[in-house]
C-alpha cells in the first residue's frame, strides 16, 4: 500500500466520526482528502464523495433511527425532493470545468459554516420543535440543497442541518439524525449523474468508504 492511499485510508476515519456525531462535515472531509492526498482531480473527487458519504450516512443514520432522532415522513420527502436536484446538479457538474466546482465548494462551505453560527447565536431555544416540518416547505428547501449537493459533491450535512434545525426548527440531535436520511438518499442521486461522464477507480473507493464507515460506527 503506498503512503499516499495509507493516508487517504486513515484520514477517511474522520469523515466517519464527523458524519456520525455532526450529522454533517463528510463531504467537507471527503473532497479535499481525495483531492490533495488521494491525488484524484476535482470531477473524480466529487464523485466518489458522494458514494463515500451515501453509504456512511446511511450506515449511521440507522444508529440514530434506533435512538429515536429521525423524523421519517420529513427526511424520506426531504430526501426525494433532494434526489432529484441532486441528479440535476450531478448531470450538470459533470459539465462544469473542475476548478469552478472546487471554488464554488469552498465558497458554499464558508457561507454556510457562518450562517449556522450566526443562527445559532440569534436563536432562541423555545423555538426549537421536534415535529415534523409542512411538506411544502421541505420539498423547496429538498430541491435547493439537492442541487448544489450534487453540483459540488457535498452530501449536504452542512446544509441539511442548517436548513433542518435553523429554518425548520428541529432541535440539534432530531435535525442531525434526519439529515443523515437525507444525505444517504442525495448523496446516490447525485452520485449517478456523475457516473453519466465520469469514471471511478472503485478500488480506492471501497477503502475510503470503509474507513468511513468505522469511523461513523465509534
Amino acid at each position: 500500500m503506498s503512503v499516499a492511499l495509507l493516508a487517504t485510508v486513515l484520514l477517511s476515519v474522520v469523515i466517519g466520526l464527523s458524519l456520525g456525531l455532526l450529522g454533517g462535515g463528510g463531504s467537507i472531509l471527503t473532497v479535499p482528502i481525495l483531492t490533495y492526498v488521494a491525488g484524484l482531480d476535482a470531477k473524480e473527487a466529487i464523485a466518489a464523495s458522494l458514494f463515500v458519504v451515501g453509504v456512511t450516512s446511511a450506515v449511521s443514520a440507522i444508529d440514530h433511527a434506533r435512538k429515536g432522532r429521525v423524523k421519517w415522513r420529513t427526511g424520506l420527502i426531504f430526501g426525494a425532493a433532494g434526489m432529484a436536484g441532486a441528479f440535476g446538479g450531478g448531470l450538470l457538474g459533470g459539465r462544469i470545468p473542475g476548478t469552478i466546482l472546487i471554488i464554488a465548494f469552498a465558497l458554499m462551505m464558508i457561507a454556510t459554516s457562518i450562517a449556522m453560527i450566526r443562527g445559532r447565536k440569534n436563536k432562541a431555544p423555545a423555538t426549537t420543535h421536534n415535529g415534523e416540518l409542512p411538506i411544502g416547505k421541505v420539498i423547496i428547501e429538498g430541491l435547493i440543497v439537492g442541487l448544489v449537493t450534487g453540483l459540488v459533491g457535498a452530501g449536504g450535512g452542512f446544509l441539511v442541518v442548517p436548513a433542518l434545525a435553523l429554518l425548520g426548527g428541529l432541535s440539534m440531535p432530531i435535525a442531525v439524525g434526519t439529515s443523515l436520511v437525507v444525505i444517504a438518499m442525495k448523496s446516490f442521486a447525485g452520485l449517478a449523474g456523475y457516473l453519466t461522464t465520469v469514471s471511478l477507480d472503485w478500488g480506492l473507493v471501497a477503502a475510503v468508504t470503509a474507513a468511513a464507515v468505522v469511523g461513523s460506527l465509534i
